[in-house]
């Protein structure tokens, strides 16, 4: 290989199957996918360790990913598969010379990156996003990893692993948007009220659904639409059907991530009624679309345009109907942060 060239190893719990899974972390594939275009020179190699459900190697746009589908088994199978990761990555090592190591999350990939680096003399970082902040995470509680080595999503992210765990990360690199993944062809905005993630308590959709049941007493036609699936979706389904909602609630289920997009493109208010976010990805793609974002939870401590932070239900109300009730209100694009900047952060710190 040539000594210009540099190979990156990305742990991650999951990837995506194939070049047609766009569900599976978007923003990751975003990054890997502009880190290809701006560092030509670094060879990218994903170990997803638990999906997709098939161990294979396969190669996803010009970039190679094996997958080892642990499925989070533990027991005498967890031996075996940390053994497995091991001798992938010596291989790896052996065959290219890894350079750096991106793991995400502080979990079981930042331990498992840790213990390579040490190993092969390779620089080390692990990328937290959100959940790996809070109490209770057995691998931060370890303390392995230094705070050098340590880089979260947000400065709230920042002052929680602090709170936790007497540590502060020193790098604090936000998620990017890639503004070619937007449709420049939807104009009219004729859905008042959007949300999107998976459905599971966490989410607290159903504050989504109350929201919009307290609105309508003001706009009765109001017109809304809920995007993901998870195992609170029939309670949610029955929740619409009791407050006779059937008529303004449209529940989709899952969608590609560009349909996600253009339904975004096309609502005027999202609504982010999470309980805890280390950002809040689909918040900052909510804004290149041009809606209005309301969420309880401030990812950074600088104000962001258009993202109004509330304190409860009755505040997110109030705000919602201000933003709806202002005539020839202008719902511009936001961005207040490019993929490209984040490439060039993270590709710093490797010094690529």
């Amino acid at each position: 290989m040539s000594d210009n060239r540099k190979t990156l190893v990305i742990l991650t719990p999951g990837f995506a199957k194939d070049e047609s899974d766009t569900t599976c972390l978007p923003m990751q594939q975003s990054f890997i996918k502009n880190l290809n275009k701006d560092f030509p020179h670094v060879d990218v190699m994903v170990l997803a360790l638990h999906y997709p459900y098939v161990r294979k190697t396969y190669r996803w746009f010009g970039n190679t990913v094996t997958s080892f589908d642990g499925r989070n088994r533990g027991g005498l199978f967890k031996l075996f598969f940390w053994r497995r990761l091991n001798a992938e990555l010596k291989k790896i090592h052996q065959d290219r010379s890894i350079d750096g190591i991106l793991s995400f999350w502080y979990l079981e990939c930042a331990f498992i990156g840790n213990r390579a680096a040490r190993q092969f003399g390779a620089r080390h970082y692990c990328w937290s996003w959100g959940q790996d902040a809070k109490k209770n995470n057995k691998y931060a509680f370890l303390g392995f990893l230094k705070d050098d080595e340590l880089v979260v999503f947000s400065d709230f992210l920042q002052r929680e692993f602090e709170k936790n765990y007497g540590i502060k990360p020193a790098h604090v690199i936000t998620p990017g948007i890639d503004k070619k993944d937007f449709s420049n062809k939807i104009r009219e905005k004729d859905i008042d009220i959007i949300a999107a993630g998976s459905l599971i308590p966490l989410k607290q959709y159903d504050i989504f659904i109350k929201v919009v049941s307290e609105i309508r007493r003001s706009i009765p036609n109001i017109n809304t639409v809920l995007i993901g699936d998870g195992p609170e979706r029939k309670k949610l389904q029955d929740m619409i059907t009791t407050l006779g909602l059937a008529s303004n609630i449209r529940l989709t289920g899952e969608l590609s991530h560009p349909d996600v997009l253009q339904w975004m493109q096309r609502s005027k208010v999202f609504l982010h009624t999470s309980s805890y976010e280390g950002f809040g990805i689909v918040c900052i793609e909510a804004l290149c679309a041009g809606a209005n974002v309301i969420s309880f939870v401030r990812p950074m401590n600088t104000e962001i345009e258009n993202w109004h932070i509330v304190n409860n239900r009755e505040e997110m109300i109030g705000k919602a109907l201000e933003i709806l009730k202002t005539p020839l209100i202008d719902y511009n694009s936001v961005v207040p942060y490019t993929i490209e900047e984040t490439v060039q952060k993270i590709a710093g710190l490797f010094s690529f």
